[in-house]
């Protein structure tokens, strides 16, 4: 192996800082990150379309055939969420990048299946924004509106048969309630079906904390700042993204490297829904109280 690819993976294994590269391989700072944003873009383009190529019709149906059979949520095509990647200050940016929780970050947004495995990213948006915007102005989210993703054409839920339920996309509160994307029911005067239908969507949501638990354990450079230009650290995460999906292919999944991450995730935001949103989430209440689809436990859950 070459010192490029030692140097590369040493930084995005261990999150040594440039210095400690100049010093363990005696290159230069300046060219520590060049090759680092030089070799980032290429494993990028060299992984993308082979491990995070847009799903179609039928490969949409596998992942929501997981779904069900781990996360016990019928018709669930991904989930979604965002986390902040901690940066330093970019130049002349003023407070775009600055968020909530008082530092500097962008977001990364991800849907993932649940193999744990990134089938979209969106990174870079500014710190300062909130999930539902990001998620609004990304591809994904412009191709979800557009109903251009090639989804499966709507079908009853598992023991019905009618009526015909779209495939949804599961995330928190900090998105907007829509006819492919489930949101939790506000914790306020919750009825048992409600407090339920939370716990099932919970259950398929946690697959994309985990998928950053992964991602975080085993790129250990997004546990601290990045301190390399905006433009080379969303090359990186880009990278640790394929490559996470690389690694998830070949070597399975170890539960225990999910648990903790660095990464932190979005204020939630009021944000509302539309009535046919609504009217889908109240079927897959009714559903998941029904004798076909309720779960031995979830009232022990919940």
């Amino acid at each position: 192996m070459s010192i490029i690819s030692y140097s590369i993976f040493r930084y995005l294994g261990t999150g040594q800082s440039l210095a400690s590269l100049h010093f363990s391989f005696l290159i230069g700072k300046s060219t520590a990150s060049v090759i680092i944003r030089e070799t980032c873009v290429a494993i990028w383009n060299a992984l993308h379309a082979a491990v995070m190529g847009q799903p179609q019709k039928e490969q949409w149906q596998e992942i929501a055939d997981v779904f069900m059979q781990t996360c016990q949520f019928p018709n669930c095509a991904g989930a979604i969420d965002g986390k902040h990647i901690r940066i330093k200050k970019p130049v002349r940016t003023g407070s775009q990048f600055y968020n909530y929780k008082k530092y500097f970050s962008y977001v990364l947004f991800a849907m993932c299946d649940a193999n744990y495995s990134f089938r979209y990213i969106d990174v870079g948006s500014y710190g300062s924004r909130s999930d539902s915007a990001v998620f609004a102005h990304s591809e994904f989210g412009k191709l979800l509106h557009d109903k251009a993703l090639d989804l499966p054409e709507n079908t009853a839920l598992p023991g019905t048969t009618s009526p015909a339920m779209p495939f949804v996309f599961v995330a928190d509160e900090a998105f907007a309630l829509g006819e492919n994307l489930m949101r939790p029911y506000s914790i306020r005067g919750l009825s048992l079906a409600r407090r339920v239908f939370n716990y099932r969507l919970t259950r398929a949501r946690r697959v994309v904390e985990c998928a950053f638990g992964i991602l975080a354990n085993k790129w250990r450079f997004l546990h601290t700042p990045i301190h390399l230009k905006l433009e080379t650290a969303i090359s990186a995460v880009k990278a640790a993204c394929v490559l996470h999906n690389f690694v998830r292919a070949r070597d399975g999944f170890n539960f225990e490297d999910s648990l903790t991450h660095s990464l932190h995730s979005h204020r939630p935001s009021v944000v509302r829904g539309h009535r046919q949103g609504a009217a889908v989430r109240e079927q897959f209440t009714a559903y998941f109280m029904s004798p076909h689809g309720a779960l031995p436990w979830q009232l022990d859950s919940i």
